[in-house]
């Protein structure tokens, strides 16, 4: 893989992390699944420990969740690219909502190619200042 072709995938990738935010903060649900690859895996930052697995499941996971007015702030992405199909990241995350304190976090991503584009294939939240 060429500096290009490496240039464009961690571009790609960092601009999936931008996407997912601002689809989540408008709570367009089927979009933010559909960023995950059919087997994706997502731990949220507020329960860590849980796998949701599979697109429609995440799907199913963010509509159960009571509507809330949000925005996520992600800065600090590093993608590390590993081959020409898979990447890893990280990133930081602020999380604004209108009822409480910011949640300041991260997420560990790891991205994989699929004939749709980059998605991820797994996202693993986790808070920085628990309660």
């Amino acid at each position: 893989m060429n500096a290009d072709d490496r240039m464009r995938v961690e571009w790609q990738c960092a601009r999936l992390v931008a996407h997912y935010a601002n689809l989540n903060d408008e709570a367009r649900w089927d979009e933010v699944a559909d960023l995950y690859a059919d087997d994706g895996v997502m731990y949220r930052p507020t329960d860590p420990d849980v796998a949701i697995t599979g697109r429609e499941a995440i799907r199913e996971a963010f509509k159960g969740r009571p509507p809330r007015k949000t925005r996520h702030v992600c800065s600090n992405v590093v993608i590390d690219v590993e081959g020409p199909a898979t990447a890893r990241g990280t990133s930081a995350m602020v999380l604004f909502t209108g009822d409480g304190e910011p949640k300041v976090g991260s997420f560990h991503d790891r991205f994989c190619l699929t004939e749709d584009g980059w998605r991820f294939a797994e996202r693993r939240g986790s808070l920085t200042f628990r309660d």
